[in-house]
């Protein structure tokens, strides 16, 4: 089932900071971003090995979106515990207030709580009445589509980016239009996951970088 744009259960924005940009910011961004970078990986699931007397160990950090589980529930009980789906919510959140910032949309450091000037909004399921118990198992292949285009699109916010850089470096602005292509792929990657990972709709995501 295809959905409007405008219906879609998973949205995103992000603020266009109109006023003149911090450039030394956003010259030293790379170096900036690790500690959130690394606070992000732990709560992922990110795991990490390290040795003593010549014997290596691994050690791993619970987290991550909740996706298996997820699929193992709506399967077998039609249910999506809202304690997971509140998790999967807020991680998303900060994950994308970290990648506004890494892209150079946002100068604020990304907070791990507060929304600021990154607006992302998941609709909680009616499993029983909104989702199909069987389409988990087949979603990641449905999304095959959009994987491939947003592995091009993906490469081209990146050199939209690193063109960006230069241009907030230099001008101490970020084109309106680059902008807004970068966000409408994040948006886009955001309806994809909505539907083949988070589970949240069985609507198949529109092709499309529009709000």
């Amino acid at each position: 089932m295809m959905s409007s744009v405008t219906q879609y259960p998973a949205t995103l924005s992000v603020d266009y900071q109109d006023k003149p940009r911090d450039r030394v910011n956003v010259a030293f961004r790379l170096l900036m971003i690790i500690p959130v970078a690394i606070i992000l990986s732990l709560i992922s699931g990110g795991s990490y090995k390290y040795t003593i007397d010549h014997i290596t160990y691994s050690a791993g950090n619970a987290g991550g979106i909740i996706i298996l589980a997820t699929v193992l529930m709506i399967l077998f009980q039609q249910r999506y515990p809202k304690w997971w789906f509140d998790w999967n919510l807020a991680l998303s959140r900060f994950s994308y207030r970290f990648i506004s910032y890494l892209t150079l949309l946002r100068d604020e450091y990304p907070s791990t709580d507060e929304e600021q000037s990154v607006h992302l909004n998941l609709v909680y399921p009616n499993v029983k009445t909104d989702l199909n118990r069987w389409m988990p198992l087949f979603k990641w292949f449905l999304a095959i589509p959009h994987y491939i285009l947003l592995a091009f699109l993906g490469f081209a916010a990146f050199i939209c980016t690193i063109f960006a850089w230069f241009t907030i470096v230099f001008t101490g602005k970020y084109p309106k239009s680059l902008f807004d292509f970068v966000v409408g792929v994040l948006r886009w990657g955001l309806r994809v996951s909505a539907y083949s990972s988070l589970l949240i709709t069985d609507i198949y995501p529109p092709f499309s970088l529009e709000p």
